[in-house]
């Protein structure tokens, strides 16, 4: 399984950004799909997550703000994010989770600058 994250960048606050995920070896479908982030000396933090039936949950410091959908065509997740923040700072990284198995993507950094 492979997953390849791009659509990072740097981004004003109040920005938007559009995270995607292309996944290989494995359909996003059928799969739990997430996109977690990082900073320095800090854990990985879950973001948002898309299960079966498209059921989506996201972390109290972004809902409302983030989207996360998957195109069942191209085989990808995307993480739609409005009104940026400085916090949201981080490496983003993907995630495919089936049973006891996890699978990472190699992350993409999104900048916000106040």
């Amino acid at each position: 399984v492979q997953l390849q994250a791009s659509g990072g960048g740097l981004v004003q606050a109040g920005g938007s950004l559009r995270l995607s995920c292309a996944a290989s070896g494995m359909r996003v479908n059928g799969n739990v799909m997430s996109w977690y982030r990082q900073t320095p000396g800090n854990e990985r933090e879950l973001v948002a997550t898309i299960a079966s039936k498209s059921i989506t949950n996201y972390a109290d410091f972004v809902k409302g703000r983030f989207s996360i959908s998957r195109d069942i065509a191209k085989n990808t997740v995307s993480l739609q994010m409005n009104s940026l923040k400085p916090e949201d700072t981080a490496v983003y990284y993907c995630n495919l989770k089936r049973g006891p198995y996890a699978f990472w993507g190699q992350g993409t950094q999104v900048t916000v600058s106040s």
